[in-house]
């Protein structure tokens, strides 16, 4: 992903045009393992509907809606926001999560976020058998669990004997590194290409040109940078005054 703190370095005493011209270079290098481009990618649905159809092994699945970057809240907890939702032609919630760092894909995370789509879906009075059927999907940028596999498929079973529990929640861990000829190969291919020209997918490249290569597409992703940007300043600041606050009360 692209790091908020190596994006704000050496950035602080530009100007805004000469930060767009800085995104304008930073955006050439990036993937859509950069969770700020993937996230900007996945909001053309066809390019959501495409990669989910290899994901799942389904070349049918048809994408009837979805929501990029969403807050989902636990009002009694912490709430987080969601790389991307996207509810499927037979109801099914999908989350769609890039992450670059094994911190950010842990298990447990996992299991949070897969309780998130529950507690944001069943509304008040409804039975808990209408909950639909949920899939967390980890893209990760090594092997989360070292035995040399492609993707993980995550599922509660009984212990004793072996069978699925039939919660109907899923969790899928994918290495964006095994890269070969198979489907699942050349997505993760096409996932790690910085050039439109590299990717195989038509539905891809084209996404990628259109975003790298048109003034509108890098217009639109130099303001997705800024924001970072904006955000990692405004944090910067609120933890200088969190520390700051924390000196005085101890003096």
């Amino acid at each position: 992903a692209v790091r908020r703190d190596s994006m704000n370095h050496g950035l602080t005493e530009l100007s805004l045009e000469e930060r767009y011209e800085q995104y304008q270079k930073e955006l050439q290098e990036l993937t859509m393992m950069s969770d700020a481009f993937m996230r900007t990618v996945l909001k053309e649905k066809a390019c959501t509907e495409h990669i989910l159809q290899i994901l799942m092994g389904r070349p049918d699945l048809k994408v009837i809606d979805q929501v990029i970057q969403q807050d989902y809240k636990n009002l009694q907890g912490r709430s987080s926001i969601l790389d991307c939702v996207v509810r499927d032609s037979d109801g099914r919630l999908i989350n769609v999560e890039v992450q670059q760092e094994k911190e950010g894909a842990s298990p447990k995370r996992a299991r949070y976020y897969s309780g998130l789509l529950d507690m944001n879906t069943l509304q008040r009075g409804q039975p808990f058998e209408t909950l639909p059927v949920t899939y967390v999907i980890f893209i990760t940028r090594g092997d989360m669990f070292g035995s040399g596999l492609p993707v993980y498929h995550i599922q509660r079973t009984i212990k004793e004997t072996g069978a699925v529990f039939g919660d109907e929640t899923h969790i899928l861990y994918v290495d964006s590194s095994r890269q070969d000829s198979t489907p699942l190969g050349q997505l993760m291919h096409d996932l790690n290409c910085r050039t439109a020209s590299e990717i195989y997918s038509p539905v891809l490249s084209a996404r990628v040109r259109e975003l790298k290569e048109t003034e509108g597409g890098i217009r639109i992703m130099c303001e997705v940078m800024d924001r970072i940007y904006n955000w990692g300043e405004q944090i910067g600041q609120e933890r200088i005054q969190r520390e700051t606050a924390l000196n005085l009360s101890e003096m």
